[in-house]
């Protein structure tokens, strides 16, 4: 299967996209064509653990490759997931259901992206023949760039350098990558947004002076978290394996409609379902759920993305407050009939002026699948306690966003429509202790580990080990640079030419 870019429809394997990271002109990479599974095929998943499931959808968009060797990759990865099942389905009520994606090591959904890319990335560089070391680069709220340290962390022929809002960040999260272990890793915090950290580091990966400045050093640049493709073919099984879960248990037949409620971040789960619908999956409505952050929410229910409308808010959901989702553009791209002058030209104005408008047309075929929909904190605190109190299950704030646009779409849905709505759950509650305790019972802590000590008293949950024990692990990456790409081009030259922070000597405790 060829793979294509949003900006100039220039055409390259699926190998090549997952080694190149960008499009040409700054594109991102989407599937020329979508593999559609049949409903035998659908059913067959019922009898598939998850990574025999993973494997068979991520074979078909590296056709010419055998689905062994998705199988062995996805089964190595998520062995290192707590618990027999590393996307467990839970049942709250009759047509509620939860779908957890944080029991890997990191407590986050981004580790079903992180643990295949190490071997997913060996193979797509000898297929594609590219013989620079990877400089894998990423730039998030703190989660994706976590989950890339811990599964790439001393693999020999490959960097990795993670960049954090030193604003949006949550101190657990700043601080679970200050403390960031092994001999080929480099984390530092940007000031700013999530969005000032995105733009600069994009900027630098995408710089021909950087690019050139690395390959005399026979090392290449290659964008790890949204704007790679692999960053979302990753997702496309989740909802495969939510719906075989739900035929299994026999909550639904084959053929009816399931609705999902995603946390909508970077859109890269939220396309990824979309994504999953293209290739035969029976879904019903696509429930977008934004925070305050609303610019997205705004295009999805418009169809004009203004990112320059309102000042980034900071919410106990960090990895929402995003003001422009990079995945926007493969929509984009899809909604106006791939066509890549147009969506170039939409982006231009983005990154010039901060909007862009679909057509009339456009936003029809957008608003068929996307149901959008924005919590305010309140909204979050309070659907965060109603399911708590009334079923014992505590979730994260960024699922108390999905959770509380679920309710919201639940309550004004015909009273006749009892398609089942499945929440995926994004992250492990302890990640964001102080806000999780404070939503379900109003004590409010300054100290994310007194967080972590009364929430476990509240709800009996396990904290992960990973959490428990990053407490007594020492400070190690301390910087935090201006939102200056030339700042950020330094820091990976310097990465390349092996200058690593060096691990400092843990304590006894």
């Amino acid at each position: 299967m060829n793979f294509i870019g949003t900006r100039k429809n220039d055409k390259v394997t699926a190998y090549e996209a997952v080694v190149k990271g960008y499009a040409k002109e700054g594109g991102l990479y989407v599937p020329e064509s979508f593999p559609v599974f049949s409903a035998a095929e659908i059913e067959a998943l019922t009898e598939a653990d998850y990574p025999e499931r993973a494997a068979k959808i991520l074979a078909r968009f590296f056709d010419g490759e055998d689905e062994a060797f998705f199988t062995e990759v996805c089964k190595a990865a998520y062995a290192a997931f707590d618990g027999s099942d590393p996307a467990p389905l839970l049942k709250i009520d009759d047509g509620r259901f939860v779908l957890e994606l944080f029991h890997g090591p990191t407590c986050s959904e981004k580790d079903f992206a992180a643990r295949i890319f190490p071997e997913i990335l060996k193979k797509c560089a000898e297929k594609a023949g590219v013989k620079e070391e990877p400089l894998l680069v990423a730039a998030s709220a703190g989660d994706s760039g976590k989950a890339l340290l811990e599964a790439f962390k001393n693999e020999k022929g490959v960097k990795v350098a993670a960049f954090y809002s030193d604003e949006t960040s949550s101190k657990l999260q700043r601080f679970s990558l200050s403390v960031q272990q092994g001999k080929n890793v480099f984390v530092a915090g940007v000031r700013g947004t999530v969005n000032d950290c995105v733009r600069v580091v994009r900027r630098a990966v995408l710089s021909e002076e950087t690019k050139e400045a690395l390959k005399e050093k026979n090392m290449a640049p290659v964008s790890a978290e949204y704007a790679n493709i692999l960053s979302v073919l990753s997702c496309v099984p989740y909802y495969f394996s939510a719906y075989a879960d739900l035929l299994s248990s026999e909550q639904i037949e084959m053929g009816e409609p399931v609705n999902f409620a995603i946390p909508a971040g970077d859109f890269c789960s939220v396309l990824a379902c979309f994504y999953a619908k293209k290739m035969g999956l029976p879904v019903g409505k696509i429930l977008s759920a934004s925070n305050r952050n609303r610019a997205l929410w705004d295009f999805l229910r418009s169809g004009t993305y203004d990112s320059e409308k309102r000042a980034p808010a900071h919410t106990m959901s960090p990895s929402l407050d995003i003001l422009w989702a990079g995945n926007a553009e493969r929509l984009v791209y899809e909604a106006c009939g791939r066509d890549c002058k147009l969506t170039a030209s939409r982006m231009k104005d983005m990154e010039k002026n901060g909007v862009f408008s679909l057509s009339g047309e456009e936003f029809s075929s957008v608003s068929a699948d996307f149901q959008a929909g924005y919590a305010s904190e309140d909204d979050t605190v309070e659907s965060m306690y109603d399911i708590f109190e009334e079923y014992g299950y505590a979730m994260d704030t960024h699922t108390g966003v999905a959770a509380a646009v679920m309710d919201k779409y639940l309550e004004k849905r015909d009273e006749k429509d009892e398609t089942p709505v499945v929440i995926t759950a994004v992250a492990n509650p302890y990640k964001f202790p102080q806000d999780v305790l404070y939503a379900l019972s109003g004590n409010d802590v300054k100290d994310s580990y007194k967080g972590v000590k009364r929430l476990n008293l509240l709800t009996a949950m396990k904290p992960p080990k990973g959490i428990t024990e990053m407490r007594y692990k020492p400070l190690r990456f301390k910087a935090v640079l201006a939102a200056d790409e030339k700042k950020i081009a330094a820091e990976l030259l310097s990465l390349s030419e092996g200058k690593i922070v060096p691990e400092p000597v843990e304590t006894k405790r």
